[in-house]
């Protein structure tokens, strides 16, 4: 393992050193394989890792259709888990909900139905009868146009910049507008957030008072092939074009991942496992820094030994491509020299560890790998003469020459 030593001119100065991580990763062949896709814009992102794997488009502020019911979701789930409503908490459905084509669950005005229909209504069948209903229930004013509102003031706080909302449902409108990244990052919550309301994005089937079995099927097209897919919601528009929010899980690996503006069902069907292929497959997590393992010696002051040896606290995995020799570059920071006395597993510096090529980064704690006492008279003494000497060697190098 090579090290080379960076200083800084201070009596106590931050020594930075850079280890190459090579060694301590598995060899691989070629490098990870670039994503190509159909779909206008694209955002993919790993759990595990908090890692963005492909963006394309993905801050472009585009119409989301019925994704933006995720949304519609989300405040529901916050408004549960807050105790402001309850899954058997009835609501009505009013003509302008009942007024609304295209998916919908088949309310009418005399229906009562529960926040827990209208979630499978709105999950699985797509209802923006019941997006409207809920939105309406959510709302301070009862309207749809209040819970818009809601929703866009709601997306800024959680750092969707790019949406704004103007209805519940996903209904094509003027400035209903999100972006794939914002989906991406709505999604993200849903999942991490809100575990115990995800199973209803697993169900294949629904029909409200059985007034549709031709309508009842999930439309997610990835339920059920055999990816680890497990959500969560489709959209179309003929100005959006075939869109999906989804997302798998393989193992401990979770993905997610958005796409939009494909040109049928059948082109968001096959991008939709085709991305997530890719994603497995091009990516894994390898651990690539041990615990314990040494890393450097740093020197210590007034100590009983001269250096003492440093290493990661904990081990760090990273999510690197599957076929790539990896370029990992590790900056390792600590206050030099070490004052003794000092302990086996005092923190003194942090290992920072960057795969060059996708920008993937960890950090880490490190600490001392063993005690050091403080030296006796003869260490003080030592120091105190080398101290002398390098005082009286900067004041001959400032003499004035004769």
């Amino acid at each position: 393992m090579h090290i080379a030593s960076l200083t800084k001119p201070a009596a106590t100065f931050l020594a930075a050193v850079f280890v190459c991580l090579s060694a301590l990763v598995a060899p691989a062949v070629v490098q990870a394989q670039g994503y190509e896709t159909q779909a206008r814009a694209a955002y993919v992102y790993d759990h595990a890792s908090g890692q963005v794997l492909l963006a394309l488009n993905a801050d472009e502020a585009l119409p989301p259709a019925s994704m933006s019911k995720l949304m519609t979701l989300l405040m529901a789930f916050e408004a549960l888990r807050d105790g402001r409503l309850s899954l058997d908490t009835r609501v009505p459905v009013s003509e302008h909900a009942m007024s609304f084509g295209g998916s919908t669950m088949f309310l009418n005005t005399q229906d009562r139905p529960t926040i827990e229909d209208l979630i499978r209504g709105i999950v699985i069948v797509s209802g923006n009868d019941a997006s409207v209903a809920l939105g309406e229930a959510l709302s301070p004013d009862g309207t749809e146009e209040g819970f818009a509102t809601m929703m866009t003031q709601r997306a800024q706080q959680l750092g969707m910049m790019n949406s704004t909302f103007r209805n519940a449902s996903g209904w094509p409108a003027e400035g209903h507008r999100m972006s794939m990244r914002d989906l991406g990052i709505l999604t993200v919550r849903l999942i991490e957030e809100f575990p115990e309301y995800y199973a209803y994005f697993q169900e294949t089937e629904f029909d409200y008072e059985n007034r549709s079995p031709a309508n009842r099927f999930n439309r997610n097209p990835l339920l059920g092939l055999g990816v680890g897919a497990d959500g969560l919601k489709t959209g179309h528009t003929q100005e959006a074009g075939y869109g999906l929010a989804g997302s798998a899980m393989q193992g401990d690996r979770r993905v997610s991942f958005v796409i939009t503006g494909l040109s049928s069902a059948e082109a968001r069907a096959a991008e939709a496992e085709r991305i997530v292929t890719w994603a497995f497959r091009q990516f894994v997590m390898r651990d690539v820094v041990e615990p314990g393992v040494e890393l450097a010696r740093a020197p210590v002051f007034l100590g009983s030994q001269p250096t003492v040896g440093l290493a990661p606290s904990e081990g760090i995995e990273m999510l690197l491509p599957a076929l790539l020799d990896p370029e990992i570059e590790a900056t390792l920071t600590y206050t030099s020299p070490l004052p003794a006395p000092i302990s086996a597993g005092d923190v003194v510096g942090e290992l920072h560890v960057v795969q060059g090529v996708h920008g993937f980064e960890a950090r880490v704690p490190v600490v001392v790998m063993e005690d050091v006492p403080r030296g006796g008279p003869m260490v003080r003494i030592g120091a105190a003469w080398s101290n002398v000497m390098g005082l009286m060697s900067r004041r001959g190098d400032e003499a004035p020459a004769s």
